[in-house]
């Protein structure tokens, strides 16, 4: 997208910076296939330990680890719980059915989040002619509940109840780092809960490509076999880990930053006539604006503000998204609420 736009659409449209280049030039690489490259196994350890976990994999994308590990926890046939606007169920082309030949079980939940009684409605009897709930996925932070944290609280219900039910646990936590920055709650904590995580290094904190994933060794050495099924066997992939690297070192602690723009962003869209935001659950970054009222079609108004500089994105029903990050100013965030409102007023 051409510099002149002021990119609200996701944060996954950050560039790496300069230094992060640098980083990537200088990586040392080697055969990834064959376990040799000294970058992606500094990155899978450094990642493990943020976790608490015995160790990790690096793959491709968000989807790719959400998948490998969905389809790791499961057999053909079972079932799988998750919130109504999960991500695993959204946004990643019904790859629960296509690859690992399981089945959804959507729970609505509030601000992305269900209760341990919701669970315990949705678990199949131990009957011979029903599916196996096998595994429950939590989203942290939800993105299309507008980046809302999964209550601490809650989570630790879930994973007992989880647990005693023999019911596998997987985190998608392609924000987490964002859910951790405004809780102060540390990654290794959140994950402790969870047998897999996945996180993500291309969304907020600023890397060009990839995620990990992270759990039991003999759980990473499944996921490994499936993640070349998938064709995720990358060969001298430093030098996209050393990026990984560069931003785990440098881009976490400013995510704070990014609420703090998508606060304000949020106050001022509000005075926006027909644009409803539910400012509870502006935690994060991620702004979701039910825009029905005003009368217009979301891809109208979405053209009328690219003509004007500003860059959304289609969010819920009738609504439109906005996505603080690290390549938006405050100073940028502020010409955007003054385009927006001027635009759709």
């Amino acid at each position: 997208m051409a510099d002149n736009y002021i990119d609200l659409r996701s944060d996954t449209v950050t560039r790496p910076s300069a230094a992060m280049r640098e980083a990537m030039a200088r990586a040392e690489v080697g055969d990834d296939v064959f376990g040799e490259d000294p970058t992606v196994n500094r990155l899978q350890e450094q990642v493990a330990a943020l976790l608490g976990k015995e160790a990790a994999l690096y793959v491709a994308s968000g989807s790719m680890g959400n998948q490998t590990c969905i389809k790791v926890h499961t057999q053909p046939g079972d079932e799988v719980i998750c919130e109504k606007g999960a991500h695993v169920f959204n946004y990643e082309t019904g790859g629960i059915a296509f690859i690992s030949g399981a089945q959804v079980h959507a729970i609505e939940g509030k601000h992305g989040a269900f209760t341990v009684e919701q669970i315990r409605r949705a678990v199949r009897p131990n009957v011979y002619y029903m599916p196996r709930t096998r595994l429950i996925c939590l989203e942290n932070t939800h993105n299309r509940a507008g980046g809302t944290i999964y209550p601490i609280e809650l989570i630790r219900e879930i994973s007992t109840y989880a647990r005693a039910q023999n019911i596998r646990l997987h985190l998608d936590g392609a924000r987490l780092w964002n859910a951790s920055a405004a809780t102060g709650i540390a990654p290794r904590e959140y994950a402790s809960y969870f047998d897999s995580v996945s996180v993500c290094l291309s969304k907020g904190l600023g890397a060009p490509v990839g995620s990990v994933i992270a759990g039991p060794r003999a759980f990473i050495d499944e996921a490994r076999h499936v993640r070349k099924i998938l064709g995720g066997g990358m060969r001298q992939a430093g030098i996209l880990a050393a990026a990984g690297l560069y931003a785990l070192e440098h881009n976490v602690t400013r995510l704070a930053e990014d609420h703090e723009k998508a606060a304000y962003l949020a106050r001022e869209l509000a005075r926006v006539k027909g644009f409803d935001i539910d400012m509870e659950s502006v935690q994060t970054n991620i702004i979701i604006i039910d825009a029905e009222k005003t009368g217009k079609a979301p891809d109208e108004m979405l053209a009328a503000l690219r003509a004007k500089g500003v860059l959304l994105t289609l969010g819920n029903y009738m609504g439109l998204r906005a996505v603080t990050h690290l390549d938006v100013s405050m100073d940028d965030v502020r010409q955007a609420a003054r385009i927006i409102r001027e635009t759709l007023n």
